[in-house]
């Protein structure tokens, strides 16, 4: 892809409470803005929206920019300016400012390695490194996306991302609820309210979705992909396929391959 080397800008500040950006005019790109730690403001149409650890600001073309660091503050940020060229712009809401506060430790981490890949390939400019960007980028926006169309609670968001990477050792929810800052009982039944399935019901669907694909697309044993998801008994991964599937592993894996 061939661009001009100013269309993307991308940055890493940390700036005492002098700092201050006013543009009236905009610019004809996207801004895309992630706190880290203190706080910042943004002003638009008369009124100023405060910015905190976890908070991404996005700004579209064209919108009046007036923002910077608090009044005895300093605001830790990371930024980038990107062109109008990411279709994943239009699965936001329609705002001029876009404000979407990301409360999940694990999802924060996960933001700031993908702004910290944009800096990386911004500065270093090897093959293909406009694409790389892009990719970052776009992974953000679907965050973004997926935060704006579903509220779900933070905490829930967070056992999910748990689940997901323990998903081959035994789940204790004693463990989940010390770390999300729950009391066991109210973990799931929050968990039953927000997802409509209990946690341990939640990891088997996990296991046995992975179960399936490995089966499905790989030589191994239905008793080999049953230790690779997880399942330390293969009678109940075998009642828990047939539970999400219908079918036991064995019946599953001819009808596939």
């Amino acid at each position: 892809m061939n661009i001009e080397e100013n269309t993307f800008l991308a940055g890493h500040f940390q700036e005492t409470d002098s700092y201050v950006t006013v543009r009236p005019q905009g610019r004809n790109d996207w801004l895309l803005c992630f706190t880290l730690e203190g706080e910042g403001y943004f002003k638009h149409a008369g009124s100023e929206r405060r910015c905190g650890a976890g908070d991404l600001t996005l700004l579209a073309p064209g919108t009046p920019q007036h923002y910077g660091t608090r009044k005895n503050h300093r605001w830790h940020f990371v930024w980038a300016h990107f062109p109008s060229i990411l279709t994943e712009t239009n699965l936001l809401p329609k705002e001029e400012q876009l404000f979407v506060t990301i409360e999940s430790e694990s999802l924060r981490e996960r933001i700031y390695q993908a702004f910290s890949r944009i800096l990386q390939d911004s500065r270093e400019r090897g093959e293909y490194w406009f694409e790389l960007i892009l990719s970052s980028l776009r992974e953000i926006l679907l965050i973004m996306a997926q935060k704006t169309s579903r509220k779900m609670d933070p905490r829930i968001e967070e056992v999910l991302y748990l689940l997901s990477q323990q998903m081959r050792e035994p789940v204790r929810i004693e463990e989940l609820a010390e770390h999300v800052g729950l009391s066991p009982s109210r973990l799931a039944h929050l968990f039953k309210a927000s997802t409509g399935y209990s946690i341990i019901d939640s990891l088997n669907r996990m296991r046995i979705r992975q179960a399936a694909l490995l089966l499905e697309h790989t030589q191994r044993s239905a008793s080999e992909v049953c230790y690779d998801v997880g399942f330390q008994n293969y009678n109940h991964f075998t009642n828990q396929f047939r539970k999400w599937h219908g079918t036991n592993p064995s019946t599953f894996m001819k009808e596939r391959r």
